[in-house]
């Protein structure tokens, strides 16, 4: 099954319920109403299993003040970070170093820059919001992260002879990217395209039991099937990808 666009697939539903045909799905209620129920169907496979084509690349976004830079926050569709890298790069180097930056716990990440001392030239204390103290260096690029609150990613150093905080342009992170669902008639879903059936077979169960108040069995006997299927084919690389577990949880 080919992927299709939100008017397509109300309208393949609206067609298997008997229902008046549409243009847009604001034509009528019921239309806008399998809309929803698509909606929903699909963010309940997404949050039903970890699926591979869910992980993406993605950059963090700078504090933008010198106050906090080291502090750099995840975008709000991110749901796990498998790896983060940083441009490590020096000011003599003449090419890219992106290297990756490891993981610490909060306790880890404070037992590391607590043998740091304050005074010290090259360390920059940066207050948390919480008022904790941080001894950041500022010397050199990080080697290190955590979080504090699921939210910002915390470095233990940057270079200020490059820049006055991290950079966006200088990450290079991978995860789990919770992806938006649109009620517009030419929205696709991301899905692979292997998944569109289930989907729409899903959706469909769903509507006659919500809208008609009836069974539909060939639907739900679809969905079960490819809902099985799906389990052992999401990945189209045939060995899949092995990703390791720093960050988010």
């Amino acid at each position: 099954m080919a992927k299709k666009d939100l008017l397509e697939i109300v309208q393949d539903i609206l067609s298997d319920m008997d229902s008046d045909e549409v243009n847009s799905i604001n034509d009528t209620i019921e239309a806008l109403q399998v809309a929803q129920i698509v909606k929903s169907t699909y963010h309940n496979i997404i949050d039903g299993k970890d699926w591979p084509f869910l992980y993406q690349f993605f950059q963090l976004t700078a504090s933008g003040t010198s106050a906090k830079p080291t502090h750099m926050r995840l975008p709000e569709n991110v749901v796990d970070v498998s790896i983060v890298k940083y441009n490590r790069r020096t000011s003599t180097d003449t090419f890219d170093r992106f290297e990756e930056i490891k993981y610490k716990t909060p306790e880890e990440f404070l037992d590391l820059i607590n043998v740091r001392h304050s005074d010290a030239s090259n360390v920059v204390v940066v207050t948390e919001s919480s008022g904790v103290k941080l001894n950041i260096l500022d010397d050199k690029a990080p080697s290190y992260f955590t979080s504090f609150d699921d939210e910002y990613l915390i470095f233990d150093s940057y270079d200020q002879v490059l820049d006055t905080t991290l950079q966006t342009s200088k990450t290079q992170c991978h995860g789990k990217v919770h992806p938006v669902f649109i009620l517009s008639d030419t929205f696709v879903p991301d899905l692979p395209v292997q998944m569109f059936s289930y989907l729409l077979n899903e959706a469909k169960s769903t509507c006659f039991l919500v809208l008609k108040q009836s069974a539909n069995q060939k639907a739900e006997q679809h969905s079960i099937s490819q809902r099985r299927r799906m389990s052992q084919e999401a990945w189209r690389i045939k060995n899949g990808i092995t990703f390791p577990n720093y960050g988010r949880k």
